[in-house]
């Protein structure tokens, strides 16, 4: 029997210790962790490492919790260096943990003993669940079937099994401008800064909050488009937002960590720390993406009152985890109009089942559990047996536009898993009257598939989204007319 009090007040106390809690989630740059010492000063060397081992030791504590509440037992492993499985050729790194080889290519072991794989040869045995078969094994032949029927299974399945369900209790979020630069991107924007305030008061060691940077165009003639970009603070990449607004287009950062920590020690705090008053989950509860883009849907509520702004042709973006958080935020919210997934890898556009890459053992593991639902963790030892795969997260955002993108050395996020995905969801697309990948093959470097519904990009280059900000923005003009 597990001593929920006990770990409840083992967790505070560490929640102390590492944060300051007090002072250190009060504001848009507050973060659990390393990132902000006393007073926003930067930390040393030493202090970082100290917070960084305090924090993991509380993620630690939360993660044995989890197995033991769902009775996972994990395997006895031999130690890395001696694990016949250990992929060959491969040594420890110098720096850091984990192994590498003469290509300085990252190899993980799972808790459950999968080694990260690079070789096609073994990447691919593998059954995707077909998302157009109810669970009855009836085939979904209408739209009507899809929507009353199919989508809903899939929606249910995301939301016990892999990201969580929102809580009833989720409580209500606050929006107020807290400031306005009428000169902002050298006098071309305003910038409002918008604070979304959460009452706190039934666990006030949870400072949760909303912080989105909104970039409105000057001298716009009638409504205009809005790009919601998901980002760990509220200001973004300026050549991202300068590229935006030269279209005549608002762009809005959502800072996501103000809402919930990106550690499992913040599963205590934050949203989800709020609405739990600070006590475990339970194998159904949010995880931290599905709280990110629960944070996104309320931040739309609001944006799409903005005067300026068309509320019909609003987008989001995302990169790697918020790439991620993107694609969730759009699969659960239909109102988003168009979604670019950039480098978001496994949980997000890259096929789980599919053996390459960073795999889903490596997801369930210590270090990224606190992204998924605890029933997740099921599945850390046993791909196949999870009933979605990333086409279905695909499948619930068609039939709105969806941009995928990924680059040749993000090896670790499986760009040719990512397209491989974008075909099995094709046929949800066409089912819905709209257009899909038909290509057997991915493209080459640079080359777009972008005359459908459904497009993907492979650019030249490793994990970013710089490369494919100017592909997406001629790819959204289709439909911000």
């Amino acid at each position: 029997m597990i001593n929920t009090k006990s770990y409840f007040l083992t967790a505070l106390f560490l929640c102390f210790l590492c944060l300051g809690v007090v002072q250190g989630q009060v504001g848009p740059n507050a973060r659990l962790g390393a990132e902000t010492g006393v007073l926003g000063q930067a930390p040393s060397k030493e202090q970082a490492a100290l917070e960084k081992a305090k924090t993991d030791s509380l993620a630690k504590a939360d993660y044995q919790h989890l197995l033991k509440s769902l009775n996972i037992q994990l395997p006895v492993l031999p130690p890395l260096a001696d694990d016949p499985n250990r992929p060959q050729n491969t040594f420890p790194r110098s720096s850091g943990t984990g192994y590498t080889d003469a290509q300085g290519r990252s190899y993980m072991r799972s808790l459950w003993g999968a080694w990260i794989n690079y070789d096609e040869t073994k990447a691919n045995d593998y059954t995707l669940p077909d998302p157009l078969l109810l669970k009855n094994g009836t085939p979904v032949a209408n739209a009507e079937t899809w929507w009353k029927k199919r989508r809903p299974e899939i929606v249910n399945d995301y939301e016990t099994q892999v990201f969580g369900r929102v809580p009833s209790s989720a409580p209500k979020v606050s929006f107020a401008v807290s400031s306005i630069d009428t000169a902002a991107l050298e006098g071309r924007a305003i910038k409002k800064t918008i604070v979304g305030s959460i009452d706190n008061s039934a666990f006030p060691n949870a400072k949760p909050a909303i912080h989105i940077g909104l970039y409105l165009p000057k001298n716009s003639k009638g409504q205009v488009p809005l790009i919601v970009i998901v980002s760990s603070n509220i200001s973004g990449n300026n050549q991202t937002v300068k590229l935006l607004n030269s279209e005549g287009w608002a762009v809005a950062v959502f800072d996501a960590i103000s809402l919930q920590p990106d550690n499992g020690a913040g599963l205590n705090l934050g949203i989800i720390g709020l609405v739990n008053k600070g006590k475990p989950r339970k194998p159904e509860d949010w995880g931290t993406i599905r709280a990110w883009s629960w944070g996104l849907s309320k931040a739309l509520d609001y944006l799409q009152t903005e005067k300026t702004i068309n509320p019909k042709q609003i987008g989001i973006e995302g990169h790697s985890r918020w790439g991620k958080t993107a694609m969730l935020a759009a699969a659960m919210d239909t109102r988003w109009a168009i979604v670019f997934s950039s480098c978001s890898g496994s949980g997000g556009a890259s096929l789980e089942k599919r053996n390459f890459g960073e795999n889903l053992g490596v997801i369930a593991g210590e270090s990224e559990y606190h992204w998924m639902a605890p029933n997740f963790v099921k599945y850390g030892g046993d791909w196949q047996a999870l009933p979605v795969d990333a086409h279905d997260m695909m499948a619930l955002i068609a039939p709105r536009p969806l941009f995928i993108a990924g680059g040749t050395q993000d090896i670790w996020a499986d760009p040719l898993g990512e397209f491989k995905a974008c075909v099995a969801a094709t046929p949800v697309y066409k089912l819905l009257g709209k257009t899909g990948i038909d290509a057997v093959e991915s493209p080459a470097p640079d080359i777009s598939l972008m005359d459908s519904d459904l497009a993907f990009r492979l650019h030249e280059g490793g994990h970013t989204d710089a490369p494919d900000w100017p592909i997406f923005v001629e790819f959204a003009k289709r439909y911000f007319k």
